[in-house]
């Protein structure tokens, strides 16, 4: 019974090391993974890590014209598109490691793929045209 205790053991160990090489690779592939929104003219612009972290909010002077209300909607409006994104560069990676077993924990943490409809010319990864 423990030489089949190690056996299993090992085996899991051979999946894990070759899954985690896979999602390495993928990474590798996709280089920085974020999500990124910007208004149609350019006024805002905001780059978001995996699971919604701002990690940049740009403005221009134009932005600021809009009165403070309107550009914090602006951003968060901006953010959620970008965090989506975010998710569906996760989820591009993960998803081929993990199979269609793994899809259901992939969305359960934000990382879906987007519908068609909703890429842009870019593959849904760049600038959302929001005015």
């Amino acid at each position: 019974m423990e030489l089949d205790a190690a056996r299993e053991a090992e085996r899991i160990g051979e999946q894990a090391r070759r899954a985690s090489e896979r999602a390495a690779d993928g990474f590798a592939r996709m280089g920085t993974v974020n999500g990124t929104a910007e208004t149609g003219d350019g006024a805002v612009r905001v780059v978001v890590a995996p699971g919604g972290l701002l990690t940049e909010v740009r403005l221009t002077h134009a932005a600021l014209r809009s009165g403070t209300d309107a550009l914090a909607q602006q951003i968060v409006a901006l953010a959620h598109t970008a965090t989506r994104r975010a998710g569906d560069r996760m989820y591009r990676v993960l998803s081929p490691v993990l199979g269609p077993a793994g899809d259901a924990t992939l969305a359960s943490l934000g990382y879906e793929p987007l519908p068609e409809d909703e890429d842009d010319e870019d593959g849904g990864y760049s600038v959302l045209g929001r005015g």
